[in-house]
């Protein structure tokens, strides 16, 4: 049997976005040891401070153990020796795509593996990580079976709770999120279930098997993806027409049940990923899914659109497009977030950098050094905007807060366009 909740110690496997927020939460009620191998990011987390600014600073150093925590508390490590006493183990790894958009589980794969190691009797293995169907049961459970030597729903059991976490959203934190649950018998459900209740105040509701979990996350991302799609696609159409795409969806937002989805860059960890992992595995079992890649690729066409209608602008008002300077507002893949992963803004820089043109990018939220290593791209950062009248267009590409308050407006010498449609319609040349 699993230990009594009263009892239990959990480890939070990947202390990122997702697994930091969970753990804090865990920690004001649990002794929780938050594990990550990055000795950087956990000396960071250990010294009160969270870069990716999920968690507040006075949030986190309220929960922080100096040592393993005996009642309740946080205790950061990347030492995979101080999980050996812990009842339940979450795990909270990236699952991102290949350069082919092929699923990666290796880091689900070896955190299952480091786990493995000091898996005891009734301990249970929770995922939150986002997959398609059936990864945790055929492919993390006999690893876990394999290096521990004990039987699935024997000796140790497994649960799936997906992650809901939105980067950037102050409001719908963690506990504020309704948790979909699931374990591996109807006894681990309902404990997995609880575990949860602990600490989610939203609720939370039981699946009826780990697979239900599973798929039910996927298609979160994959329905607004295609959403999303779908009036990026409405926007390419009524720029040809000349008709304002925002006015349009203004007029039809005012019947009842018409969808709010706006155009734009659909980038970061989950909307742009996960609908891969859904194709891969239904591929995998022989159907070919067309919506859910059709969405995909005319999401990831936007970069380039964004660009070649810069490039109009700037013909249309005989600017020199060759060696001319353009400056791209934001990087990260929303706004007010520092997250940079997987974002679409790239694809504007190397359309725009494609014509031989000067492209510089300002992002105050963004860390220039990680935008460095991860994308070979040097931005401007800090507080303080570059002179607006250095160039001859400027693309405002994610809407952070700083952005909203600048003195842009189109001239005869500067093409604005605007992606996110925060300006005034009259100050912009054009908008998605």
């Amino acid at each position: 049997m699993s230990t009594p909740l009263k009892d239990v110690k959990i480890a939070v496997i990947g202390l990122g976005y997702v697994g930091l927020p969970l753990a804090v939460e865990f920690a004001k009620k649990f002794p929780v040891i938050g594990f990550d191998i990055s000795s950087k990011r956990v000396d960071e987390l250990n010294s009160g401070h969270d870069f990716t600014l999920e968690v507040e600073d006075k949030d986190l150093q309220a929960v922080l153990a100096q040592s393993s925590p005996k009642d309740k508390g946080l205790f950061n490590s990347n030492n995979p020796d101080d999980l050996a006493d812990c009842q339940v183990y979450i795990v909270t790894v990236p699952t991102p795509t290949d350069r082919h958009n092929r699923p990666v589980l290796t880091p689900m794969l070896k955190a299952s593996e480091t786990i493995a190691k000091y898996l005891k009797k009734g301990d249970v293995v929770i995922y939150e990580s986002t997959v398609y169907p059936g990864v945790t049961e055929e492919e993390c459970v006999p690893l876990l079976e394999k290096i521990s030597g004990m039987t699935f729903n024997k000796d140790f059991y497994a649960g799936y709770s997906p992650e809901r976490i939105n980067p950037g959203d102050k409001e719908h934190t963690v506990a504020k999120i309704l948790k979909v649950t699931s374990g591996s018998t109807p006894e681990i459900a309902e404990y997995v279930d609880s575990l949860y209740r602990e600490v989610i105040t939203a609720g939370t509701h039981k699946a009826s098997s780990i697979k239900v979990a599973e798929a039910a996350k996927v298609i979160e991302n994959s329905q607004r993806d295609i959403n999303i799609a779908f009036v990026n696609e409405l926007s390419k159409i009524f720029n040809l027409l000349d008709i304002d795409t925002q006015e349009v969806l203004e007029a039809a937002g005012t019947k009842w049940n018409f969808l709010p989805f706006r155009p734009g860059l659909v980038g970061g960890h989950c909307i742009s990923v996960d609908p891969f992992y859904l194709a891969q595995k239904a591929q995998e079992v022989g159907y070919h899914p067309e919506i859910i890649l059709a969405g995909r690729r005319l999401n990831d066409s936007m970069g380039k659109h964004v660009a070649t209608e810069v490039i109009k602008h700037m013909m249309r008002k005989d600017l020199k497009v060759i060696d001319s300077k353009v400056l791209i507002l934001g990087f990260t893949f929303k706004e007010d977030c520092p997250d940079v992963r997987n974002t679409r803004v790239i694809d504007i820089y190397k359309e725009l950098r494609n014509f031989d043109m000067s492209v510089e990018v300002y992002d105050p939220w963004a860390n220039p050094e990680e935008v460095k290593h991860e994308y070979g791209v040097e931005i401007i950062g800090g507080k303080q905007c570059p002179p607006l009248e250095e160039y001859s267009a400027v693309v405002l590409a994610v809407a952070h807060k700083e952005f909203k308050t600048l003195a842009l407006e189109k001239s005869k010498d500067l093409v604005v366009y605007d992606v996110k449609a925060v300006l005034p319609k009259d100050k912009v040349d054009a908008r998605l």
